[in-house]
């Protein structure tokens, strides 16, 4: 009887812990992305939108030279000096580069998605050389996408593809060949005879649908004086490359999809337009129970202006309104108030400033500079680890000359891992 008493003394306590869920969740692994198909069947486009929709980050050998060459650094320096001189990228550079990505800080929060491994060229690394290094990555891949289609019809899809000579965008068959198009329309009108009786108002509506394609005709013709078809698209081309991918890949990837779990190996339908395959994509995530990276905000914009000598009851009641994701939900004080996260991480204390002031997991951290910002932008979760916020401990070591101080000091700093 006391048994029975003792449950139900707090019937509606909420047993959720916020400190436990989000400790729980800095130590969890971030969802990995893995894209398979044959070249051209759309492994970029999914990626790019599963990346805009789970904010994990596309790992590709083109984003990956843009951004070294943006951030000038030594390597981007290299880069870009090849590239000019008419060199090419040697593979072994670009796969050292993007083996650095996948081990970077920024992929161990938010996560990645490859499609370009294993690759077709086999100059610095075989198949089965890169299928182990996806393997023995920190950070294993959790689902597999595979995208099926058959040879003939990716063969016909690719050919039909042309480029935009001043604007390098790609349209499909069916929005410049203007056979196409009317054959199109014409199948919708057949369709709206089948369907449709004698309606009121159905001469407006042909009239409307005369204008349209008299207008997309129009466009059609101004399109086809700027397109052009690239060599890789032409159909001897796209079957040579179709052959070699079934030779040198397809055998080893669907030995790994055959070891994957089941569970987390989706497959696609390669004829289905994109926005078809990603929403497919979608809802298959939502029922394995699998959760987005958190992303960060930062609170205040460039508009806005706050004193840095403001109170911190004062700073945080105003930070706390800023760019709410619910009405009536305000960001939260964390345990660090506003000693900046990173510093602390690194030894020092410093207050942090609104200007660089973000929310995470509901909660507030104001940084001491736009470096911090930055460190604490790629990857927040090393700096929210306990036994943080855990002050510094420092100690001071005093005695005569040759006594053994740096001796000592060297000792305690290997023991403790300190500085």
């Amino acid at each position: 009887m006391n048994s029975e008493e003792n449950t139900e003394e707090y019937p509606f306590a909420d047993i959720f812990n916020e400190d436990e869920a989000e400790y729980n969740f800095l130590l969890s692994k971030p969802v990995c992305f893995v894209i398979f198909g044959k070249p051209g069947v759309g492994k970029t486009t999914l990626a790019r939108q599963i990346t805009q929709a789970w904010k994990c980050i596309r790992v590709e050998a083109l984003p990956i030279l843009e951004e070294q060459i943006a951030s000038e650094t030594e390597s981007g320096v290299m880069l870009q000096s090849m590239l000019l001189g008419g060199q090419s990228i040697p593979d072994e550079l670009v796969m050292k580069l993007m083996l650095e990505k996948l081990n970077s800080l920024e992929v161990s929060h938010f996560g990645y998605i490859v499609t370009e491994l294993p690759s077709l060229s086999q100059d610095a690394v075989t198949t089965l050389q890169q299928i182990e290094l996806i393997k023995n990555l920190n950070l294993k891949p959790d689902i597999i996408i595979n995208i099926k289609c058959p040879d003939y019809d990716l063969c016909q899809r690719i050919s039909g593809q042309r480029q935009h000579s001043s604007t390098g965008y790609i349209y499909r068959r069916d929005q410049w060949d203007p056979e196409v198009i009317e054959n199109r329309r014409k199948k919708r009108k057949e369709a709206q005879k089948e369907g449709k009786g004698e309606e009121e108002g159905e001469e407006e509506e042909e009239q409307e649908e005369e204008e349209a394609f008299i207008a997309e005709m129009q466009m059609v013709a101004e399109i086809l004086q700027h397109v052009v078809q690239r060599p890789e698209d032409y159909l001897e081309n796209i079957e040579n490359v179709v052959k070699l991918y079934k030779e040198l890949i397809l055998h080893s990837l669907e030995e790994v999809m055959a070891e994957h779990n089941s569970q987390y190996l989706i497959e696609l339908d390669g004829n289905k337009p994109p926005e078809e395959l990603f929403m497919t994509v979608m809802d298959r995530l939502k029922y394995l129970n699998l959760k987005r990276a958190a992303v960060l905000t930062k609170l205040q914009s460039a508009e806005e202006e706050i004193n840095d000598i403001m109170d911190n009851d004062e700073l945080f009641r105003t930070l706390a309104s800023y760019k709410l994701i619910a009405p009536r939900y305000r960001w939260q004080r964390s345990r660090w108030g506003r000693t900046c996260p990173v510093t602390l991480k690194e030894g020092n204390i410093y207050p942090g400033l609104p200007d660089f002031s973000v929310s995470f997991l509901g909660k507030m951290y104001c940084l001491s500079s736009e470096e911090a910002l930055k460190k604490f932008s790629l990857n927040p979760r090393p700096y929210l680890l306990p036994p943080m916020p855990a002050p510094p401990f420092k100690v001071f070591i005093f005695g005569p000359q040759s006594s053994g101080k740096t001796t000592l000091s060297n000792l305690l700093a290997e023991n403790y891992k300190g500085k």
